[in-house]
């Protein structure tokens, strides 16, 4: 089984960077589509970035020009480097690996197929 472990969450002041992290173990890399999703507290799930096996990146719409994400297919590990933190952005981080969620008439719907990682707190106080 895949194995995923994040690390580089904690606590920041608005406007401050965080790095985040997530390695794989256990599984194939290159030809694995990797993402970051997050849930704040009370709310649904909500699409960060994805970094596709290919290269290709996107972005939910409330973190582009903040956030980026990157990978390292050496270390089989993927990044998401958070700029200019907003409170709104307090949640927890889950890593995705080849998973995905969606939300479906105020429901979050979570890939049949696919790994997540154990989540990081990451607090924004302004």
């Amino acid at each position: 089984a895949v194995q995923l472990v994040e690390s580089g969450g904690g606590s920041v002041q608005a406007g401050g960077p965080l790095r985040l992290s997530c390695t794989a173990s256990g599984g194939t890399w290159d030809d694995v589509d990797m993402g970051w999703y997050r849930q704040a507290y009370g709310n649904e799930c909500e699409l960060v970035s994805i970094i596709k096996s290919d290269g290709t990146i996107s972005y939910g719409d409330s973190v582009k020009g903040r956030f980026t994400i990157s990978r390292d297919n050496a270390k089989n590990s993927v990044y998401l480097q958070m700029n200019s933190l907003k409170v709104e952005d307090t949640a927890v981080y889950y890593c995705a690996y080849d998973a995905s969620c969606t939300v479906v008439s105020g429901t979050s719907i979570y890939s049949p197929l696919g790994y997540w990682g154990q989540g990081t707190q990451v607090t924004v106080s302004s």
